[in-house]
């Protein structure tokens, strides 16, 4: 058995495992940072999911080190790909000129600067990142958990002990296996007040999860794959609030639940540096080739890519048949097998059978890209999980705290606030028959007590696992603000080594927490909004 010991332990190397690990220890800490996959990155990466961001993120609203992520992508590009002149100079490039967001852009690019931010520091031996192990065991003394075991590549067993445990897989795997309490699905609105919660509790009741893939198109092409055995049974499906079967152009439009036609057109001749990608102003997502685009050929120099990349994250692969946590481990892994199986068989309904605008069916020139994706079958590594267990935490932010109806002069302010975030409550149709839930939220702030949990004294939720309901989960899902929690419980973590306190303490003294906060904007986290609205 292989030991390691460190003074924070980081079980998760998606974007709150790395905003956590590095924020711990350019803070002084010993760092161990784990994750179950090859790549560091989750939703960027293993994923596939282009950044969801407000429309202010190019000024304010994040922290230095998560601007400091979106500079490297963009710097990369200028240094590696040949760009047109035009494009180059741009100082807000979107390589991808997708609609979704200000900066789309390849998986891979988004690692190999994740992993640049990383190397001083394992240089340096203060962050030791161990791939490809998955967290088994735990070793709890009363409210501590003083070691996690691990499962390396090779099967093997690998122990950490740690003075301080974070949180950041993408579904909350520390939580049971520590004993710490959590909820899953959606709560009862008489436990939570909310407008929109459930009459009663579901915790099987979660967002879906959706396996992406990437894809390019090259007309007079065939790359039709073979038609899965089990095609028939997902082009039947059709939810009886979808307006039709869910393998089609129709589906509810996420705001007014009346059926919206998309558009599908590959690789438009479009001019890459008009495209306006500010949710705000343009949803854009109708034209689905550009919404999440991650690589716009017309950006480059003529004939270096003779096809645009496009993620495929689009209603038709949303997965509602069941829950990808809190069952058996057979169940779960069943679940996602089958959300694998849905993408495949939406992707030979594109190619073979989806209504063309000239009447003919499918683009058989559209090629799955497994050397985007880094697998074998060309799908994600990972689905992607928009919502993950969730801490009983010491404060539990509910709708009531954000949305617009409700509070209509602004979100609550938090005095523990530790980061801010923004971003519509968007829920995905779910596993228990919900269509979609879509709020107008404030731009919100983060409280620190909604990272500690109310036994633990010694882990910290550090991703999608903070104190949220599943309603208010559905704003504070996304990349920016998961950076923002991981980069806040790092900085938690570190300064509890160096004074030998513990996050209880810290959430209940105003004076550690003053000291706490003013470190984290000295270090150029942002902690309050400036006067912006909604969207």
């Amino acid at each position: 058995m292989t030991e390691f010991r460190a003074d924070v332990l980081v079980v998760g190397g998606g974007l709150g495992g790395v905003a956590a690990a590095l924020a711990a220890a350019s803070n002084g800490a010993q760092v161990v940072l784990t994750e179950e996959t090859a790549w560091l990155g989750g939703q960027l990466t293993t994923q596939l999911v282009p950044p969801d961001e407000h429309p202010w993120i190019e000024a304010f609203g994040s922290t230095a080190t998560y601007r400091r992520l979106r500079e490297g992508i963009r710097d990369y590009y200028r240094r590696a790909y040949p760009l047109r002149s035009a494009s180059r100079s741009l100082a807000h490039l979107n390589p991808g000129a997708g609609r979704v967001g200000p900066l789309c852009h390849e998986p891979q690019v988004a690692l190999a600067v994740i992993e640049a931010m990383l190397a001083p520091w394992q240089a340096a031996g203060k962050i030791t990142v161990l791939r490809r192990h998955v967290p088994v065991t735990a070793q709890v003394d009363g409210d501590q958990v003083t070691a996690l075991g691990f499962r390396d590549p090779e099967g093997g067993d690998v122990t950490v002990t740690a003075r301080f445990v974070l949180d950041a897989t993408e579904a909350g795997d520390v939580l049971p296996i520590t004993g710490t309490e959590f909820v899953t699905g959606a709560e009862a609105q008489a436990d939570t007040g909310e407008p929109h919660a459930a009459a009663t509790a579901r915790p099987d009741n979660m967002q879906a999860v959706s396996v992406c893939f990437a894809l390019s198109h090259h007309a007079g092409q065939d790359h039709t794959i073979d038609k899965p055995d089990d095609y028939a049974v997902w082009r039947a499906v059709a939810p009886e609030w979808w307006h039709g079967p869910q393998f089609g152009w129709v589906a509810p439009h996420p705001h007014t639940l009346e059926p919206r036609r998309h558009v599908f057109t590959p690789n438009p001749d479009d001019d890459p540096t008009r495209i306006l990608a500010d949710q705000s102003k343009d949803p854009g997502s109708d034209e689905l080739w550009t919404f999440r685009r991650i690589l716009a050929r017309n950006h480059f120099q003529p004939g270096a890519f003779d096809s645009d990349l496009v993620i495929v994250n689009w209603p038709m692969i949303d997965y509602l048949g069941g829950p990808v946590i809190g069952g058996t481990d057979e169940q779960n892994a069943a679940h996602i097998a089958a959300a694998r199986a849905q993408s495949r068989s939406f992707l030979y309904w594109l190619q073979a059978e989806a209504p063309r605008p000239d009447g003919g069916a499918g683009w058989p020139g559209l090629r799955l890209r497994p050397d985007v994706t880094g697998t074998a079958d060309g799908l994600a590594m990972r689905p992607y999980i928009r919502e993950s267990r969730r801490i009983l935490g010491q404060y539990r932010v509910v709708e009531q705290d954000l949305a617009v109806a409700v509070r209509p002069e602004g979100a609550v302010s938090y005095h523990d606030s530790v980061g801010i975030g923004s971003y519509r409550i968007d829920l995905h149709p779910s596993t228990g028959g919900d269509n979609y839930i879509d709020v107008p939220a404030w731009p919100f702030q983060i409280p620190m007590r909604a990272l500690v949990p109310q036994r633990v004294r010694n882990l910290i939720a550090a991703g999608k696992n903070i104190s949220t309901t599943h309603i208010t989960n559905g704003c504070y899902r996304v990349h920016p603000v998961e950076w923002t929690v991981g980069e806040a419980a790092g900085h938690l973590a570190s300064f509890c080594v160096t004074r030998n306190t513990e996050p209880h303490q810290v959430t209940a003294t105003p004076g550690l927490l003053n000291e706490v906060q003013d470190s984290m904007a000295a270090q150029g986290m942002e902690l309050a909004w400036p006067n912006v609205t909604y969207y």
